[in-house]
């Protein structure tokens, strides 16, 4: 068991959401160019590895479950308002509620962004969800104390979220070893569902990360950053 890639992914998350603590006000520039940055990562390795991968074989209903991904992830924001590409939302309401669907539908959508890995997809799958999560735990944190909940227990939460895609990757692999169902034949329609999930954020991300859509010379560097490295990752593999 890669040990390194269940504390790279907890740390990714758990780190990125407690410092929510450390930054105040609404406008967080550096977080917008995290996202930038992490949604040019996730399409340049969604395109130049995961595609690829899961197409290889014999299985002619990866393309069914790519689509599937991206339609699931639709479902999800409808409960979780986009806290997966960063979307910070401020409450309607003064006094102090749970927000269980946004809790709900993150902790879901880590834990499949997770199982992929136990098949021993490339490093930079790994990568990437962990710089993904670091904008969408911070957009949760906020959200808890935006929603009047107490530090203690918005710790507590972004925890629980940190450990959802390590658990995902441990109980694919706990499946896998077990031989329940020869789970290494669906592995590729697990990656298509989280394919589709991955060029739904990744997407959404690059075109929403920035008002009116416009690209900013910050921005454009770094896009091209991100693209380049998921590049430069593909091509040390050739």
């Amino acid at each position: 068991m890669e040990t390194w890639k269940i504390l790279f992914l907890f740390s990714c998350a758990f780190f990125g959401g407690t410092s929510v603590f450390l930054f105040k006000g609404d406008n967080h520039k550096t977080l917008k160019l995290v996202l930038s940055f992490s949604g040019a990562y996730l399409f340049g390795i969604t395109v130049l590895h995961l595609i690829p991968d899961a197409y290889h074989g014999d299985d002619n209903m990866v393309g069914v479950f790519i689509l599937i991904g991206f339609l699931f992830q639709i479902v999800l924001e409808q409960f979780s308002q986009g806290i997966e590409h960063g979307h910070i939302h401020k409450p309607s309401h003064e006094h102090a509620i749970f927000p269980l669907g946004i809790m709900i539908s993150l902790c879901l959508h880590a834990f499949l962004e997770g199982m992929p890995l136990a098949e021993g997809y490339q490093n930079q799958l790994v990568f990437g969800i962990g710089l993904h999560h670091i904008p969408a735990a911070f957009a949760l944190g906020s959200v808890f104390l935006a929603n009047k909940q107490s530090s203690r227990s918005t710790v507590f939460y972004i925890l629980l979220f940190s450990l959802m895609a390590p658990a995902g990757y441990l109980f694919s692999k706990a499946l896998s070893d077990g031989g329940i169902g020869n789970l290494q034949h669906y592995f590729n329609r697990i990656m298509g569902v989280v394919i589709g999930i991955f060029l739904h954020i990744s997407t959404t991300i690059l075109f929403e990360s920035s008002s009116d859509h416009k690209f900013t010379i910050r921005k454009m560097i770094a896009v091209l950053l991100g693209i380049g490295i998921a590049l430069g990752g593909f091509l040390i593999e050739l």
